[in-house]
């Protein structure tokens, strides 16, 4: 199956919608999932968005909690509850509503950014940002790992 990557941003026009990447809408139709399984992301401005492969996630994970549990309360309505299915027009576009783009704080663009199964929607500023954010974070992960050897080892004081 095919990951989400890369990172696109368009304008949202007049009418509220937006176009979906043509290699986002291709995953999504390999996938069998008509249209885009969409909700607030749990810990940041953006959404997450995606196909049947992120509902089987989402549907793995919620399972493995105990029924009637607190967390699986929790969990179900976070995802499930806040949830959208957005449709895709003939022409690749969609619309996210309000309440979603309210979360993402959204107004005229939005910028598409893939993480493998699954993708986020963000504002454009917020996203350079956390993007920042995200290259500094994965750099002292990389050392951590010990990236600069074969082994595993200590990393290289290659920077």
């Amino acid at each position: 199956m095919d990951s989400f990557v890369s990172s696109f941003t368009n304008r949202i026009d007049s009418k509220g919608r937006v176009s979906v990447p043509a290699s986002f809408r291709t995953i999504l139709a390999q996938e069998g999932f008509d249209g885009i399984y969409c909700y607030p992301s749990l810990d940041r401005p953006a959404l997450d968005g995606g196909g049947q492969r992120l509902v089987d996630q989402i549907d793995r994970l919620i399972g493995e909690l105990a029924p009637y549990s607190d967390e699986h309360d929790y969990l179900a309505t976070a995802l499930y509850g806040t949830s959208d299915k957005l449709s895709v027009d003939g022409d690749g576009r969609t619309i996210i509503p309000e309440r979603l783009r309210k979360h993402a704080g959204i107004e005229d663009m939005v910028t598409f950014v893939g993480m493998g199964p699954k993708f986020q929607m963000w504002e454009p500023g917020r996203f350079e940002e956390y993007m920042a954010e995200s290259q500094r974070q994965a750099r002292d992960l990389r050392t951590l790992l010990g990236a600069g050897r074969k082994d595993g080892g200590p990393a290289s004081t290659r920077e």
